[in-house]
């Protein structure tokens, strides 16, 4: 399995989350709805995941859970993860192959700088609603929902 290098953006190197308050201000109904609704224009799959451990490199450990949670065997390898270590204070996105070279690096940069504006507002929710709902659009742009299309993974955000 090959990924394509830079589809993961790690987030800056500066204090935005702290666990508990980010784990604590995260409305999941809303961030499950955001996900279905982007999901639903699009052949794309999205994931959120949170974990509960320390992160030094984000960029690998989203990998690893991207694969870990079956995205990387989706049908059209149109599969993004958002990633979260609120204990090493860090985020990173990963979109897969098929995805990132449909939109490349400047796509990833402007969310993760987005993102980063929410966080340190203590915009939790906003962040990844944020998040979602702009892969989502990209990912209806090149890759539209089809009549046969099936949700292969499932919405809610997964945690370790």
């Amino acid at each position: 399995m090959s990924f394509n290098q830079g589809t993961l953006v790690p987030e800056r190197k500066e204090q935005i989350m702290k666990p508990k308050e980010f784990l604590g201000a995260l409305d999941e109904t809303r961030i499950t709805a955001a996900i279905q609704t982007a999901e639903g224009k699009s052949s794309g799959e999205i994931r959120v995941f949170v974990s509960r451990y320390e992160s030094q490199d984000p960029l690998a450990s989203a990998q690893k859970e991207f694969v870990r949670l079956g995205m990387a065997k989706t049908e059209l390898r149109n599969g993004v993860i958002i990633y979260f270590a609120p204990e090493s204070k860090n985020f990173a996105i990963f979109g897969d192959i098929a995805v990132h070279e449909k939109c490349g690096e400047q796509f990833w940069i402007g969310i993760r700088d987005t993102m980063t504006d929410h966080l340190k507002k203590g915009q939790f929710t906003d962040a990844i609603v944020y998040a979602v709902t702009e892969v989502g659009n990209i990912l209806a742009k090149h890759f539209p929902r089809q009549t046969n299309d099936v949700n292969e993974l499932p919405d809610a955000i997964a945690r370790d």
